[in-house]
């Protein structure tokens, strides 16, 4: 019996499923993605992994080659369980469990998390609030939305993930350069937009494990930047958690607890919401997704409740232990924790600063090297950098967040295409 593992984004050295799987009673089969592993700048080892298969599929996310091969190996290699922990790949890996009668989360159980028209369908039904939205079939929808409920307007993938399509538009005329420059008339992938109405406002995200249909673990964080603008970001950008005491947290577990009742997920999963709270004190859903959240998320997981999200959903999947996690009651934060990184911007790497020189960060991670040439980030979590601090309260990790950007940008530089001059 096999594990057949599908790798799209991420590092593979850091998530290192044939270590997180090395008590399984089988073989380890990977397909990694060969156009994300060049984007990471990562080639697949050669040797001292406990993969029975390893390789990188190229063009893995069209064209049905990382399905065919897929299916080839599950022949082969008697395959027992599909894992997928990206996003792109929940449905896929779905969809192979179906046809080969393999256990796991089903197609009927991932979609209301990718479709987000269908997810808010079920939660408007159960009472969680979300914004007002509509399906978009054609562009009359869009201007018909827009006159109805007034601008801005967002209209996005309905399957979205990583801010990737994301367009928040402001008024008629924007509207109008929208239509005529960047809507696919032809209905190319149209039928798969939605709109909705902006929600002014700070954005939260809810990070969380579920095991046996029970959440052992979501806790709440918030971000310190707009989602939306990473491509054109190019200092750091912030995220914390909320204190113990803080009253919006609880407010935020809750609404969680609510919408995962809502929804059909599987037995064993993580997921990571993104709530907004609006100036009025009003939490809105904006989307939950059954996976682990990007960036370093995993991270700041590690360092307020002591495991890594990621690892458990993976061994839980196929009847592996976890640590004690699965018996003990609900799990609250022990401290607290931020989240600094990067996105690239398109330039060529010149210097970057060693290991950092505080021991209150807990994980870092530099995804570029001298030398290198960058294009500008192509989702939100492509980062130059990554980093996590802890600290007992948000104050002290905000603190430190900002001493941390300072040294970092100081050891830092990029010369950007088109000009002269070195930029940190």
């Amino acid at each position: 019996m096999s594990v057949l593992v599908l790798h799209h984004r991420h590092s593979l050295a850091g998530t290192p499923y044939d270590r997180w799987l090395a008590d399984y009673d089988g073989d380890v089969l990977l397909l990694a993605s060969q156009e994300h592993q060049r984007l990471v700048g990562e080639e697949l080892p050669s040797s001292g992994h406990g993969y029975r298969h390893l390789e990188a599929v190229a063009g893995y996310e069209t064209g049905g080659r990382l399905e065919a091969r897929a299916m080839e190996l599950v022949r082969k290699h008697r395959v027992r369980h599909v894992i997928a922990c990206q996003e792109q790949d929940l449905e896929r890996a779905a969809q192979l469990r179906e046809i080969f009668g393999l256990p796991g989360q089903t197609y009927a159980s991932v979609l209301p998390f990718r479709n987000k028209v269908l997810m808010k369908e079920l939660l408007s039904a159960a009472g969680v609030p979300v914004a007002e939205y509509a399906a978009v079939e054609c562009a009359v929808d869009i201007v018909a939305f827009a006159d109805r409920v007034g601008y801005p307007v967002v209209v996005k993938p309905r399957d979205a993930c990583g801010s990737v399509g994301v367009r928040i538009i402001d008024s008629p005329s924007d509207l109008d350069s929208y239509l005529k420059d960047e809507l696919d008339q032809a209905g190319r992938g149209q039928p798969n937009l939605m709109v909705e109405a902006f929600v002014p406002g700070s954005m939260f995200f809810v990070d969380g494990l579920v095991l046996g249909g029970r959440v052992v673990y979501g806790w709440p964080s918030q971000y310190l930047f707009a989602m939306a603008g990473y491509a054109a970001e190019r200092g750091g950008r912030h995220s914390v958690t909320l204190d113990l005491d803080d009253p919006r947290a609880h407010r935020l577990v809750e609404l969680i607890d609510r919408t995962l009742a809502a929804l059909p997920g599987p037995p064993d999963h993580t997921f990571h919401a993104e709530v907004f709270e609006t100036p009025e004190g009003e939490l809105v859903l904006n989307e939950i997704a059954c996976r682990t959240g990007g960036g370093n998320i995993r991270g700041m997981v590690r360092t307020v409740a002591g495991f890594d999200p990621t690892e458990c959903w993976v061994r839980a999947q196929v009847g592996l232990p976890v640590p004690d996690i699965r018996t003990r009651q609900r799990i609250w934060p022990a401290r607290m924790a931020g989240q600094l990184v990067f996105n690239k911007r398109p330039g060529t790497v010149l210097r970057v600063p060693g290991p950092p020189p505080f021991p209150w960060v807990r994980a870092a991670n530099v995804f570029v090297r001298p030398g290198e040439v960058m294009g500008g980030s192509q989702f939100s979590s492509d980062f130059l950098a990554g980093f996590v601090v802890s600290g007992q309260n948000q104050a002290v990790c905000r603190e430190r967040l900002t001493l941390l950007e300072s040294w970092f940008t100081g050891g830092l530089e990029i010369a950007e295409h088109g000009t002269e001059r070195a930029a940190s």
